[in-house]
């Protein structure tokens, strides 16, 4: 009887949050402090993971792979990602059904989101200590398999505690944390870069204390989550949990979102995963100093981008709560970022990178801001929150697949039909082509969205 009147109050609560807007999804009225507090939460835990994965994923990491084996290091940063995104891929499917089938006194998603970090920083703080490929697969596998443990159920908290009133405005702060992070991360890195090998040594415990430290924090920043511990879940078997992970049915809507998600952040990674490369072999190719001016290079676009990017972010949560929209300007900010892309392979130099910095920047700034209240948006079922957006997140996995996997295979190609072992430019300039087609194929996929303005 407890478990059916539990039921019951769960599901007029579901009911409640789709006539009232100020109620989330787990039936509560969030006071103005509490949504403050979660929106402070999201946005401190995105600029603070963002920064240690740009760096050491964008710069840090490429170029130990370059001290490993220079004619190589393209093919090797796609095999690490690769096999990393798979890892990712499963992680966060897995253990966002994990998060939903949770009961606990601290709550569903919590337990996770700390277990999560601490994993993350473990792995990312031992490639320190290593010095092969093998090892370094191996062990960003694991910080990507931690990463996930506490992405799946930290996303499933928007859609379970932020009110559809205030969703666009959380989803604004997060988008525009990740957006300062990234950039951050960028121009971090290529600081650290500069110092040799005590900066990549300095990068890499950075990544293990932020890490390790940034589910504590986020979770004692947030509201307390509720114990769930009576809450009523059906019976944990072989056949149950292998039932949750289905993909939703008859939901058009969430795999357009999907799909628009994966292409766009496919182009993202296309570039911004090489830009080392980018800079030292198309804009500085040829140049002895190539390494330190790419450095510079990228320290000045990470300042541009952050200037453009915080702009954006900040204003697009708030300005599609008001007006309502969430398709078209997602739409409209992957073809900003298309226009962006196209900078530097019509200007070969600094000035192209930074107007793509700028535009490019801008356009991201806005997707970031808004993407994942449209991701909420089409949710089929709110009692499988975890699980739904886990498979929305795989965008976030596969595009890492795509854009590691297609810059490396493309530049690979490019040095084979050339017969050299260097990258030449003219690789790049095929690089930015498709990344281009990529981002305009998903803001055509987006606008094909049917139930979300």
């Amino acid at each position: 009887m407890p478990f059916i009147k539990k039921g019951i109050i769960m599901a007029d609560a579901i009911s409640a949050q789709a006539h009232d807007p100020a109620v989330s999804a787990d039936g509560h009225r969030p006071t103005t402090t509490e949504v403050v507090r979660l929106g402070v939460g999201f946005t401190i835990s995105a600029v603070a993971c963002a920064i240690p994965w740009v760096a050491l994923s964008s710069i840090i990491l490429p170029a130990v792979l370059e001290g490993i084996d220079p004619a190589s290091k393209e093919s090797m940063l796609g095999i690490i990602n690769a096999a990393g995104s798979i890892v990712a891929l499963f992680a966060n499917i897995i253990f966002g059904t994990f998060s939903d089938l949770t009961r606990s006194r601290f709550g569903k998603r919590s337990p996770w989101i700390v277990v999560g970090g601490i994993v993350t920083g473990l792995s990312i703080g031992a490639i320190a200590f290593v010095n092969t490929h093998a090892m370094i697969v191996l062990l960003w596998c694991c910080a990507q398999l931690g990463y996930n443990i506490m992405l799946a159920p930290y996303v499933a908290t928007m859609s379970d505690r932020v009110p559809d009133k205030f969703r666009g405005t959380v989803s604004g702060f997060y988008g525009a944390g990740i957006a300062v992070g990234q950039t951050l991360g960028s121009f971090v890195g290529a600081q650290l870069l500069k110092n040799g090998t005590s900066g990549i040594f300095a990068g890499w415990m950075m990544g293990l204390v932020i890490f390790g430290l940034c589910g504590i924090v986020v979770v004692a920043i947030w509201p307390r989550e509720k114990s769930n511990v009576d809450e009523p879940r059906e019976e944990i078997n072989a056949r149950s949990v292998l039932l949750r992970f289905r993909p939703p049915k008859n939901a058009p809507d969430f795999y357009y979102a999907l799909a628009g998600r994966t292409m766009m952040m496919g182009g993202y990674w296309m570039i911004n995963t090489y830009q080392l490369f980018i800079a030292q072999d198309y804009v500085f190719a040829g140049d002895p100093d190539a390494k330190l001016k790419a450095a510079s290079v990228i320290a000045t676009m990470s300042v541009i981008t952050l200037v453009v990017s915080l702009i954006a972010a900040v204003a697009a949560g708030p300005l599609t709560d008001k007006i309502g929209m969430r398709k078209l300007p997602v739409a409209l900010a992957s073809c900003l970022f298309a226009v962006g892309a196209l900078m530097p392979l019509l200007f070969r130099s600094e000035m192209g990178m930074f107007l793509f910095a700028g535009i490019a920047g801008l356009g991201y700034g806005t997707y970031n801001a808004i993407d994942q209240a449209l991701n909420v948006s089409v949710l089929p079922n709110p009692d499988e929150a975890g699980k739904d957006l886990g498979i929305l997140n795989l965008a976030n996995t596969l595009s890492t697949v795509i854009g590691s996997l297609m810059t490396s295979v493309l530049v690979v190609i490019v040095k084979s039909v050339l017969g050299v072992t260097q990258t030449p430019p003219v690789a790049y300039s095929v690089v930015f082509i498709v990344a281009i087609v990529i981002v305009l194929i998903a803001a055509w996929l987006i606008m094909r969205i049917k139930n979300v303005k």
